[in-house]
């Protein structure tokens, strides 16, 4: 028989699987609809369309992987949303040790469907790291540890985490 511990720990994963899945639905969703080629045609003295060329781009850069994670700032338990300021000490003590070589923050808003079908509205942060794809093993336990310290200093139920193989030039 699990404990009652054991049980809520299990209701988080899951509602922290839940919200990921939907956090990396949504960016799917964004990348197709805003990366989606768009067919462009001119007309050649008012005869058939002809589709204008386009130059080729040549793939550029070392392999990297693109790590990016949500954070919202509403805290479940009802008390006061994380500050900026609150963040940003959070990105200085946790997250800049582990990536001193630079990362990138985006505020946000988000929404998501909690576990009781209601629709949540919050201001978010995005957090992007680009590293080499050669040092994902020694990067994976450090995202972790950033994502476990968000949810243990705020409350949260989770912190979505969205990776990506990339090309990176310098």
């Amino acid at each position: 028989m699990q404990s009652q511990s054991q049980n809520q720990r299990q209701r988080q994963r899951q509602n922290r699987t839940r919200r990921t899945l939907l956090a990396v639905a949504g960016a799917a969703v964004a990348v197709l609809t805003v990366g989606a080629p768009a067919a462009q045609a001119t007309l050649d003295d008012g005869r058939a369309a002809k589709p204008r060329a386009t130059a080729a781009v040549a793939a550029r850069g070392e392999a990297y992987l693109e790590t990016r994670l949500f954070f919202g700032t509403e805290r479940p338990d009802g008390g006061p949303d994380v500050t900026d300021a609150q963040f940003m000490t959070f990105v200085d003590r946790s997250v800049t040790p582990r990536f001193p070589e630079g990362l990138t923050i985006q505020e946000g808003r988000g929404q998501w469907r909690d576990s009781n079908g209601v629709v949540e509205r919050e201001r978010s942060y995005e957090l992007i790291l680009l590293y080499p794809a050669a040092e994902a093993r020694t990067r994976d336990p450090q995202i972790e540890t950033i994502r476990d310290a968000y949810i243990a200093a705020y409350g949260q139920d989770s912190v979505a985490r969205l990776d990506e193989p990339t090309l990176a030039d310098f």
